[in-house]
């Protein structure tokens, strides 16, 4: 039987790679931008609607799925891809994020204890629990728990995260138990080289089918992303995808794929979109200003989504923000959600080409123009 998950590199450019990584539930062509879903559902968009802009992956989260409605109801009816209604592939990240980022928890050897957000009661999320989750909820991929740090740390603060990560990786893999799942490793280490240096060395020795780069989207901007970044992929498997999690705007994606990075996640997208900021090919514009308001055009003339290619015009959806229509969250998401996987696809068929600079050079040139 044919290993369910399996990475092959079509191409390289640079250091740009174009691949495709092999799962249980499709094929996932890289570089690739994964559609988050947090509660199981994008927001404002049908998994239809999410098929139909390109997307081939849909990541959830395993924090509050827990919460509600439970992993185990999420089990009982068939696992997430069924609960969802999505047959592609399926990432879980490990709730390490999410539990990091709320104001008041317990950090031990253990693992976190927080107060439930949903009914106040106290919670603790280990390793061993994490996983526990994603083994119930079926993801094709699912994430280690682990210390995603702060932006700024200390290098002593940095230090430890890297030893908890660590860790809790090797309980992370102890405890998993399902071989239909791929297990990820992350690689945490904040701004310091050398920690990052460290934190890959025994995160590869694991021989995981794939392993992830952390904490370089926690404030610390574009130009500390692109050096952690550049420093971290190179220690990465050339025979294993390489996650760069939740980055981000498209300056930040079109850098790290010529990093080397293959899969990337963020909410920017779609809650951009709820704000009425959608990204065109010169830049980005919010519909709400008053300039749009008799605008006749389709938010990018040059995009074939749902929106644009029925004709709906920025005046109408100024008209729909400012009516608070529902509406104008749903065109809105499926254009950036559209806008991303054409980015995504664009610098493939680049690699593919061998002109993966050329490309960049032009795209950032119009993009940044406007």
């Amino acid at each position: 039987m044919a290993a369910p998950f399996l990475y092959t590199l079509g191409a390289r450019d640079g250091a740009a790679r174009a691949g495709v990584f092999t799962t249980p539930h499709g094929d996932v062509h890289t570089p690739a931008f994964m559609v988050v879903g947090t509660q199981g559902a994008v927001r404002a968009m049908t998994p239809g609607q999410v098929r139909a802009t390109g997307a081939e992956v849909l990541l959830a989260n395993t924090y509050h799925l827990a919460l509600r409605p439970g992993e185990a109801l999420v089990e009982k009816l068939g696992g997430l891809h069924a609960f969802a209604r999505w047959d592609g592939p399926i990432l879980t990240d490990s709730g390490g994020f999410q539990v990091f980022s709320l104001p008041k928890k317990e950090i031990s050897e253990t693992g976190v204890r927080f107060k439930n957000e949903v009914d106040g009661s106290v919670l603790e999320l280990t390793p061993e629990r994490s996983i526990e989750i994603q083994n119930a909820l079926g993801a094709d991929v699912i994430m280690a728990f682990d210390e995603c740090t702060p932006y700024p740390a200390s290098e002593a603060q940095a230090a430890d995260g890297v030893r908890r990560t660590l860790l809790w990786l090797e309980r992370c893999a102890k405890a998993h138990a399902r071989t239909d799942q791929a297990l990820f490793g992350i690689v945490q280490g904040s701004t310091y080289e050398q920690l990052r240096a460290r934190c890959a060395e025994a995160v590869t020795a694991l021989e995981l089918p794939g392993y992830a780069i952390g904490g370089v989207s926690v404030g610390e901007g574009h130009e500390l992303l692109v050096r952690i970044t550049a420093a971290t992929a190179p220690l990465l498997p050339e025979t294993k995808p390489r996650y760069l999690m939740g980055v981000g705007l498209p300056e930040d994606l079109i850098a790290a794929i010529g990093i080397g990075i293959d899969l990337f996640d963020c909410v920017i997208p779609t809650r951009y979109a709820r704000s009425a900021s959608v990204f065109t090919r010169r830049g980005r514009i919010r519909l709400t200003h008053r300039r749009y308001r008799g605008d006749r055009y389709p938010i990018d003339t040059s995009c074939d989504c749902e929106a644009c290619a029925s004709g709906f015009s920025r005046a109408y959806l100024h008209h729909l923000f400012a009516a608070n229509e529902v509406l104008s969250a749903i065109l809105a998401s499926i254009h950036n959600v559209r806008f991303y996987q054409r980015l995504v696809a664009e610098a493939r068929a680049a690699i593919l080409a061998h002109r993966y600079e050329e490309w960049r050079n032009a795209f950032l040139a119009e993009y940044q123009r406007g």
